[in-house]
Order: structure tokens, then sequence, then C-alpha cells
């Protein structure tokens, strides 16, 4: 295996599937069995999920709705998809810990990064909710911020594309996938990413972004091998 401790960033949307809103369970099933098997291949995992299938806090303040209010909401959305996510996760023999940055003890603990490296030492699959916990922050810049934390090898980004293309591929048949990219060309060409927080904490802490299908059945452990899918952004 290519990695020994990787944070696995996937969005709110992702967990929809072919709905238009909430959560799919046959999508929530098939990333519980890919992550199941590449953890089973010994490595230790951290996961942070969006949780814009249920509320998305910018949206909502282009509506009318306070910023921070909004952002507070979104980050409750992230536990609702972190707890579906642990419910699959378990169900397929993992263990696991929810630790969230906004308290809730009742069904999590709080993240305290000590204990975040010890759960991941002792072969319990992470999963990191509610964000950073402040307002502002998008849950990239979480996942960036939490990969740096628990000292992760890579930040693998989950979505619907199978990498970084030169536009959008869903709008433009024309656009080309780029396979490596340094985090300069991403700043020149203006590619999108990640939000600009949680790119310049990954370029200014050396810690490479591999962008990839995670809907397709088995990339994830092509990725942990490896093998060279998606785009991959280093220094």
């Amino acid at each position: 295996m290519k990695y020994k401790r990787i944070l696995l960033k996937l969005s709110g949307e992702s967990l929809m599937g072919d709905k238009q809103y909430g959560i799919d369970n046959e999508r929530v099933k098939q990333y519980a069995e890919d992550i199941k098997a590449v953890h089973d291949e010994g490595l230790e995992i951290a996961i942070v999920i969006g949780g814009g299938n249920i509320f998305r806090g910018l949206s909502a303040e282009k509506s009318g709705m306070d910023r921070a209010q909004a952002d507070y909401m979104g980050m409750l959305a992230t536990v609702i998809n972190s707890m579906a996510l642990q419910d699959a996760l378990e169900k397929v023999g993992l263990k696991t810990r929810l630790l969230s940055a906004i308290k809730m003890e009742q069904i999590c603990e709080p993240f305290v990064r000590r204990r975040a490296v010890r759960h991941l030492e002792k072969g319990r699959i992470v999963i990191f909710g509610a964000g950073t916990g402040n307002p502002y922050f998008t849950t990239d810049s979480a996942a960036a911020l939490r990969a740096i934390e628990i000292n992760a090898d890579v930040v693998l980004k989950g979505t619907r594309v199978d990498g970084i293309y030169t536009a959008d591929p869903e709008k433009d048949k024309n656009a080309t996938k780029y396979q490596t990219l340094s985090f300069k060309e991403v700043y020149d060409k203006e590619l999108n990413v990640m939000d600009m927080t949680a790119f310049t904490l990954c370029e200014e802490n050396n810690l490479p972004i591999i962008v990839f299908d995670m809907n397709k059945a088995g990339n994830f452990m092509k990725i942990a091998k490896g093998e060279e899918i998606g785009t991959l952004v280093k220094g």
C-alpha cells in the first residue's frame, strides 16, 4: 500500500445518489464496503463529510439568513451525514469513532487531536463531524486542517467526477483531464479543487491532494495501492 494514514473527504451531495435530497442508503452502503476493503489492508482512515445534501449555509445566506447561523446549521447537517456513514461502517464490521468540533456528548465524542490519533492507531475509522466548529469555514477547510493535525499522508477528495478538468466535464464535452498538477498550476489556471483556505493549508504543509470518482466501486482501493487514477495535486 502506498499510504499509511489517509483523510477521505466526501461531499454531502455524494450521499444523495440519484436522489434530489437527503441520503441514499445504497450509496452509503457502497462507500462503507469500499472503505472496509481498504481498511482491511491495514490503512488508517479518517473521514470528513460535507452537509450539502441536507443544508447549505452559503445558499441560506443568499436568501437572507445570518451567515454564522446558517453555517452552524450546516455543521449540524454534517453530523447527520457522519452518523449515517458511521452506522453503515459498523454494519460491515468496522469499529468507528465520531468526533465532533461541536460538543454533543450523547451522540459523539468532542474532537481532541491526541484522542483522534490514538483511535486511528487502534484501527478504528475516525469520522470528523461539524467542520472546524467555526462559521465561515467549509468542510474542505476542515478536511485539510484535520489531515494536517493527524499527520495524514494525503487528502483524498471523493467526488462524482474522476479528476480535475480544464472545464466542467458535465457541461463542456471538450474538457480534458489533468493527471497531475502542482499547487502553483492550480492557482495559475484558477482551477476549482478546494476552497482557497483549504488549498493553501495543503500547500503550506506539503500535503498532496487526489481528486477522484468515489462513486465507482473499487476506485478507493486503486488509489490506496498507488494506481494513477483521478488527479494528483502536489508541490
